[in-house]
């Protein structure tokens, strides 16, 4: 049923007026929503996620054996090559297409936030270097080290008041 109307010499058709009810409208949807497959997804982002820790403990042992450190030792050269891992990937396309695969499998934390900063600072490099890249990769981390820096800051008072954990007041 729709109509014509004719307007400045022309003729315009006018689209017919739909008259859905809200429940109606959902059913459709609901019909035509794609079904996702959560079983598939889970087991995806486990392998995904769980590849990423094998390498992380990869590395550390590659520490260990080659340089004579401990677990300790080698841990924070690990999260430095794994952060280095994650900005390369990121730089060259590849771990997005690893989030886009695994879904949240790509969140370990120290990847993760290195693929959200490296992200935000690609985004914006077109702006330059000071206020391109080095304001706005910080906008996604800023938030992470400020709840850091302030939840650790209140751990280690309250660790002091309560003589956990060493020297207290």
């Amino acid at each position: 049923m729709s109509s014509t109307t004719q307007q400045g010499g022309g003729i315009r058709k006018e689209s017919p007026a739909l008259s859905l009810s809200q429940e109606e409208y959902k059913s459709i949807a609901k019909k035509h929503e794609p079904k996702r497959k959560a079983f598939a997804n889970c087991l995806r982002a486990f392998v995904v996620g769980g590849l990423i820790c094998v390498l992380g403990q990869a590395i550390i042992e590659f520490f260990k054996a080659a340089f004579d450190m401990t677990a300790k030792e080698a841990s924070n050269p690990t999260v430095a090559v794994l952060v280095l891992i994650s900005v390369i990937l990121t730089s060259l396309g590849v771990y997005d297409k690893m989030a886009q695969f695994s879904g949240a499998g790509t969140s370990v934390p120290v990847t993760g936030f290195a693929n959200s900063m490296c992200s935000a600072a690609l985004e914006h490099r077109s702006e330059g270097l000071v206020l391109g890249v080095g304001g706005n990769m910080f906008k996604v981390a800023g938030a992470v080290i400020v709840f850091g820096a302030v939840a650790a800051f209140i751990i280690g008072i309250i660790y002091a008041v309560l003589g956990v954990g060493g020297n207290h007041l």
